[in-house]
């Protein structure tokens, strides 16, 4: 198993067009061959002062995959290709980490 956390970086004032473009994919994104979470998150008011938040305009998306070939099969998805474009004008930049278990 794999997760992956992308933290999306947004032009100022879009994230609810973003977020709005997102629901409409993640259902076809939970049926693929391998998906066992995708959803986006928000930072919790944890008051935690270790607590690393993020800014005004960033979502992070926590993505759980059975393995890599899975997660690789997503990211060149039709309906992926389809929401990079439809939010093209909306992100400023995007990070991905991949993780894989440690033991």
């Amino acid at each position: 198993m794999i997760r992956v956390i992308a933290t999306v970086t947004l032009k100022k004032g879009k994230k609810k067009e973003f977020l709005d473009e997102m629901y409409k994919i993640m259902p076809m994104v939970h049926i693929e061959a391998g998906c066992i979470e995708y959803a986006p998150y928000l930072d919790a008011d944890a008051e935690i002062e270790e607590q690393k938040k993020l800014g005004p305009d960033e979502i992070a998306i926590i993505e759980r995959w059975q393995n890599l070939k899975s997660f690789k099969k997503h990211i060149s998805a039709p309906h992926m290709n389809a929401f990079r474009q439809a939010t093209e004008e909306l992100v400023q930049s995007t990070q991905i980490m991949i993780l894989s278990p440690a033991r």
